[in-house]
Parts: structure tokens; C-alpha cells; sequence
């Protein structure tokens, strides 16, 4: 597998379902981010060791090397859509969200965080769908805690159907999402 040479290029598409966790984890190595990289209220709101009560409203959040397990697993890049993919998907999974919790979410990520990582009206449109998607879906519901160091050397394919993930599910929203955004780059890849 060639390497990316940016968090633009990097993606690992559903499609490369024979390829085994640690063989994609790896590509992720060029452009990965070290934890203290991550701003300090993206950590605040999306990491469960800070654990701050008053900010400990988010189900599904997740440590750094799990999440981006996560992209991995669910066939998305490092782009906002697909953050807001494999965020949404990963609150939704926990069916504990509910309306007031995806928009308080929505709001930190629309207009609190640090510029670069604020998410735009479609991207937001994505994290609703995802967690529709994360809810409607038979994966386990504690994604977010997942050990994915045992699944190291099998198939993403194999770890997707032991956690119940759907591929065909993933596969039909990601027709729809190319669809919808046309000029969007993550979205117009996720099919090959």
C-alpha cells in the first residue's frame, strides 16, 4: 500500500476488507497526530480519560488509538466528514443519544472548537446521519471501548462482522452521501 503523504490522501476504503487492522494502522503512521497535537477542548469534549464531570455529557467518546481504529474499521479518511462519521456513528452505537445530546455536540463542534476542526452545515449533516446510522445499526454498543489491539492481525473485514458492523449498511449510506456532495473530496471516495 502506498503511503499518504497527507491526513488529505490517507483512507482505507471498505473495500479493502482482506487487509488486517495492523496493515491499515500502519499507513496511518505517516500522517497520524501525536495525542498533545489535538487541541486541548477537541480532547476536553471527545476523550474519556479527562473526565470531567460537567463535560462527561458525550456517549461514545473514545481515546485517540481506539478512534482511529474506528476510521479504520468504518472505510473513512481524516477529512471533517469523515470525522463527523465515525464520531456520529460511534455516539449513535451506544443508543444512548438522544436529541439534546447530538445537538449540544453539534454546537462545540460548530462553533467552539479551534477553527480547523469546526464542522460546516453538511458535515454536521453527516454526524446526524451517523448516528442514526450508529443506532439503526446490530453493532455492538460499546464500540467506543473496543480492544482493538486483540484484532491487530485480522481482517477488517472479519473485525466488522464480529462487532456486527453492516458493511452493506455502511456501503448504502455512503452511495447516498456521495450523492449529496458532489464537490465534497471524502465523500466522492468513499465507494471504489
Amino acid at each position: 500500500m502506498q503511503l499518504a503523504e497527507s491526513v488529505r490522501d490517507w483512507f482505507v476504503p471498505v473495500s479493502r476488507g482482506g487487509m488486517t487492522l495492523r496493515e491499515a494502522d500502519a499507513s496511518l503512521d505517516a500522517v497520524r497526530m501525536a495525542p498533545e497535537e489535538v487541541p486541548f477542548l477537541v480532547r476536553l469534549v471527545e476523550n474519556p480519560a479527562l473526565d470531567l464531570p460537567m463535560l462527561d455529557v458525550f456517549h461514545g467518546a473514545t481515546d485517540l488509538p481506539t478512534h482511529d481504529y474506528l476510521h479504520i474499521v468504518l472505510g473513512r479518511g481524516l477529512l471533517a466528514k469523515d470525522e463527523a462519521f465515525v464520531i456520529g456513528f460511534t455516539m449513535g452505537a451506544t443508543d444512548q443519544v438522544g436529541r439534546g445530546e447530538e445537538f449540544l455536540y453539534g454546537m462545540f463542534a460548530k462553533y467552539l472548537y479551534p477553527k480547523q476542526y469546526r464542522f460546516t452545515d453538511e458535515d454536521l449533516r453527516v454526524f446526524k446521519d451517523a448516528v442514526r446510522l450508529g443506532y439503526i445499526s446490530d453493532c455492538d454498543t460499546r464500540l467506543c471501548t473496543t480492544d482493538f489491539e486483540r484484532f491487530l492481525d485480522t481482517p477488517l473485514e472479519a473485525i466488522r462482522e464480529a462487532l456486527g458492523i453492516e458493511t452493506d449498511l455502511l456501503r448504502a449510506y455512503y452511495a447516498i452521501e456521495k450523492r449529496r456532495y458532489p464537490k465534497s473530496r471524502e465523500s466522492q471516495r468513499l465507494l471504489d
